[in-house]
């Protein structure tokens, strides 16, 4: 086949006949067609979820047990569309207490099936149930004595029929007009997988702290995480200054230090009261004598504290409620060993 030379270009007959895989030319964009495609699309998706809850059964009790139970990990597996899905669900039971991770069928038959181990529970996602990489895989796993729990939208599939529990997965109908990509089945897995999660938190009693701590780089974690101790100032950053201390050199120790303010303490470190900014202010509206007064007889008594080993978020609490924005923090015997102020809860993205 030879390519004539037409104007400037090249014709190809080759490329001038419509090729049978090439794409389609767009139609006219129909802005109502869209619409109504999208609420079709949301109408059979929850339909899907709908028809879910009826076709759980004992399967579903018993694939939460063994996951409960289950010594080792929860390993996930899915090809394709049921593979992204697969990683999805790996990491939610991960971080709400359920040891799990993804494994790729593919990449198993080549040597990652050295990840998974006997004790291991294995959830096997393939809408058919017919998937050729996690069939191949099924003598190996056998072999291992895994668990394994096949999420599937076919009951009668090979995966199914080598599963030890079924979870079904079916659906009436995929959104696609065609009713060709994994759309509707793709919901129902990912449903059925926090399904999964919740119930084995819930049977855990997985609380807001175990969470946190599975996600310390969250605003939750830094939030129940994070204590005073962790970001206040401390040793020779902490302005503290006798009872007796003159005016200026009361002075002297705030603005070195920075913060706005000092505390006052007595020998044992103990907090008699605190000056700042503000009531200099206010000494000097009044036109008091500043430099014939001590620390102690400007000083605010009793000042807001706050424990080293409280949460940061309290702290902000205290701030919040009494209209301040810095505390004083002492130890468990009462003294005081550190400052907290608004900025650096701020830094810290406590608030």
């Amino acid at each position: 086949m030879v390519c004539r030379r037409r104007g400037r270009g090249l014709e190809c007959p080759i490329l001038s006949e419509r090729h049978p895989h090439s794409v389609a030319a767009p139609k006219t964009f129909d802005a109502q067609r869209a619409l109504a495609l999208a609420a079709e699309t949301f109408e059979i998706e929850a339909r899907a979820l709908l028809g879910l809850r009826a076709r759980q059964n004992g399967g579903f009790t018993r694939a939460v047990q063994s996951m409960l139970q289950c010594q080792g990990r929860v390993i996930v597996m899915g090809m394709g569309k049921s593979g992204h899905v697969g990683r999805k669900i790996a990491a939610t039971l991960a971080s709400t207490g359920t040891p799990a991770f993804f494994v790729h069928p593919a990449e198993a038959s080549h040597g990652d099936l050295g990840m998974v181990q006997p004790g291991d529970v294995l959830l096997a996602i393939s809408n058919s149930g017919e998937s050729d990489e996690l069939s191949a895989l099924l003598p190996a796993l056998r072999r291992l004595g895994v668990t394994l729990v096949a999420m599937t939208g076919q009951g009668e599939s090979t995966l199914a029929r080598h599963a030890d529990i079924v979870l079904s997965s079916a659906v009436d109908q995929e959104a696609c007009p065609l009713n060709l990509a994994p759309t509707a089945s793709t919901t129902a897995q990912m449903a059925l997988g926090d399904a999964l999660a919740v119930a084995l938190l819930d049977a855990r009693g997985f609380r807001e702290e175990d969470f946190a701590r599975s996600h310390p780089g969250g605003a939750l974690g830094r939030k129940l995480l994070m204590h005073v101790s962790d970001l206040m100032r401390s040793g020779d950053a902490l302005p503290r200054v006798a009872p007796t201390t003159g005016f200026t050199d009361m002075l002297r120790e705030m603005t070195g230090k920075g913060l706005g303010f000092t505390a006052v303490v007595d020998g044992d470190r103990r907090v008699l009261g605190i000056f700042t900014d503000g009531d200099l202010r206010r000494l000097i509206e009044r036109g008091a004598d500043l430099r014939a007064l001590t620390a102690q007889q400007v000083m605010h008594p009793k000042p807001r504290l706050v424990r080293a080993d409280a949460l940061a978020v309290d702290a902000a609490g205290v701030m919040e409620t009494h209209r301040i924005t810095s505390v004083l923090v002492i130890d468990e015997a009462d003294r005081l060993v550190g400052a907290l102020n608004s900025n650096d809860l701020m830094r810290a993205k406590v608030i």
